[in-house]
């Protein structure tokens, strides 16, 4: 269902550049088997039907359609696409059912930094500049079928931008256009791949936790952007954004970007009784402004606004308006915990909704004792300090340890809880973990929170992600699908998972070559790490000094090998001594 705009306003609203781009999105996000020609033409097509319709074809019946159903009407008209005539067969809406079906998120379609031949780049480039930008718009949209399509667009500018700057053949620009590709694609594909994950991250939470859960952490994280908003802008804002994260994760795209402007008007309509920090980014272009909202700082606590709302544990009639009207009053206290708390991170306020909720269930019932909510303040205490000194904690010994060192705590602690994952998925997982501990241990007490528990919900979303895709263990299992508030206090409580059955020590497990003497660091602690990796995969329950003899012994043996003429020769014959010293000292 189309938000109510024919194909004449849409076109208006976008203009002819815009209009063409979107309409190419969403036919290689459709039908990601069409080729570059065919996505082209189906977009030129649909570009035309709304340049005829705009300029007043009145009476044509085409123009009066829903959109979404012209562009399936358009796919479905296309020979060469077999895979699509069992969903033409179909009347809508259960078409549109059957294209979402199709789409594939893990298709492995080329990515538009595959061509690594800048020159050959820039010529085409400087020869075709249009079709340059549609080929990146069409590859990145194959990539991402859910992406919300500005996101792509923005992306396509960004791409341009590079065009111009690397292939520019200045004789005052020292780089060479390899160079400055290889500086710059990271800003292109970045802001995409952050955003694919954020979306991927949230419709993964509707997925397992549910549409109750999305709406209460928008809610946390909307109060806390603009706590001067009544509870029922607050309430209403939150429903609507979690209803428009069900369009995107259906992948229903034109609902998506409609329910999202719906959005972004409202908020920019009503900046006076929301907040005074947006004023620029509702200044912005259409397409720009939800990053620039998602990023602003939240708005000042009103003046005068109770540090305490004992209301909710004192107020003699709260149990009554608990089993009245249970939602509304939790969400009240969540909103009003929430604008009153900037430095506690989105989880950690639903964590304490969620002990509150616990605390009238428990106090509400007959015959519960006099003074039993008094205790929610203690509770709620404990748990404050609690999450704040795992983040202290955590923090000072990424600072005492650095970057690789931190990331080898983690490598310990993480291979002990999940020694299903490969020591690539390992590796991945705590490097961004470790680039989260650079990010945010730098901040103050009060931006710590937020930067470090949200950050590290999007790593452990992936992992979950991960864990439905192919079952990791039954720990994991357990924390991925109970509570969405508490999956990270979960996980971090995990120990060895004591269903692995250690890796037997074969001769290929640890292998010692002369690349352990490459004078790049990275390599060398990359394969450090490997190692680390497969040596508690074949001894979990390793100790710390343990650890260090083998280590130590290991430094030596790398030190004597390498300075030999010739270092393979030294790794085969002290090799596999290592290996027996350090299985002896394991087993002792």
């Amino acid at each position: 269902s189309e938000g109510g705009s024919s194909i004449a306003q849409r076109f208006a609203q976008l203009q002819e550049e815009n209009f063409k781009a979107i309409a190419m999105v969403m036919f290689a996000q459709y039908v990601q088997e069409g080729s570059l020609g065919t996505v082209l033409k189906m977009a030129e097509d649909v570009t035309a039907l709304a340049r005829s319709c705009a300029a007043g074809a009145r009476d044509n019946p085409e123009c009066l359609k829903p959109l979404d159903r012209i562009l399936l009407d358009a796919a479905c008209q296309q020979e060469n696409l077999p895979k699509l005539s069992e969903c033409c067969a179909e009347k809508d809406p259960a078409r549109q059912d059957c294209f979402l079906s199709l789409k594939n998120s893990s298709g492995g379609f080329p990515s538009p930094f595959d061509s690594p031949n800048a020159a050959a780049a820039c010529k085409n480039y400087s020869q075709h500049p249009q079709p340059s930008r549609a080929q990146f718009i069409y590859q990145v949209s194959r990539q991402h079928p859910f992406l919300y399509a500005p996101t792509i667009l923005a992306g396509a500018a960004r791409y341009e931008e590079m065009m111009k700057s690397c292939c520019r053949a200045t004789e005052a620009s020292t780089l060479s256009p390899e160079e400055c590709f290889r500086r710059q694609a990271p800003k292109v594909v970045k802001p995409i791949r952050e955003d694919a994950l954020r979306q991927e991250h949230t419709c993964g939470i509707l997925e397992t936790f549910g549409e109750r859960t999305l709406q209460a952490l928008k809610l946390a994280q909307i109060s806390q952007k603009f706590p001067r908003a009544d509870f029922g802008t607050v309430s209403k804002l939150a429903l609507d954004v979690a209803a428009t994260h069900k369009a995107c994760c259906r992948g229903a795209a034109l609902d998506c970007m409609s329910a999202r402007e719906e959005i972004l008007r409202y908020v920019c309509t009503h900046q006076d009784i929301l907040s005074s920090k947006i004023q620029q980014c509702c200044e912005k272009p259409l397409l720009q402004r939800t990053e620039c909202i998602l990023t602003a700082e939240n708005d000042d606590r009103p003046a005068g606004l109770s540090p305490h709302i004992r209301e909710f544990i004192e107020d003699k009639g709260i149990c009554q308006q608990f089993v009245q009207e249970k939602d509304k009053h939790l969400a009240r206290f969540l909103y009003e915990y929430s604008r009153r708390h900037p430095e506690f991170s989105a989880q950690m306020l639903l964590r304490v909704g969620k002990g509150y909720e616990e605390l009238l269930k428990e106090c509400c019932r007959s015959g519960a004792p006099e003074h039993c909510r008094g205790k929610g303040e203690e509770e709620l205490k404990k748990h404050i300090s609690e999450t704040e000194s795992v983040m202290r904690t955590s923090c000072d010994i990424y600072k005492e340890k650095g970057d690789y060192y931190f990331q080898n705590e983690l490598l310990m602690s993480f291979t002990k809880k999940m020694p299903q994952l490969t020591s690539a998925e390992l590796i991945k997982f705590t490097k961004q973990m470790t680039t989260i501990g650079s990010r945010c241990c730098q901040l103050s007490q009060d931006k710590l929170l937020p930067c470090a528990e949200e950050n590290l919900d999007l790593v452990l979303g992936e992992i979950c992600r991960r864990h439905l895709r192919d079952p990791i263990n039954p720990g994991v299992c357990h924390c991925c699908s109970s509570s969405y508030s508490f999956r990270r206090p979960c996980l971090g409580k995990l120990e060895i998972d004591e269903s692995f059955v250690p890796l037997p020590l074969t001769p290929g497990l640890f292998t010692f070559h002369e690349d352990l003497c490459t004078s790049q660091e990275e390599k060398l602690q990359h394969r450090k790490q490997e190692m680390l990796i497969n040596l508690i995969k074949y001894k979990p329950q390793i100790s710390q000094p343990q650890l260090a003899s083998v280590s130590a012994a290991f430094a030596i043996m790398r030190e004597r090998c390498c300075s030999q003429a010739s270092p393979q020769a030294c790794f085969q014959t002290q090799g596999p001594e290592l290996i027996k010293r350090s299985e002896k000292l394991l087993s002792a």
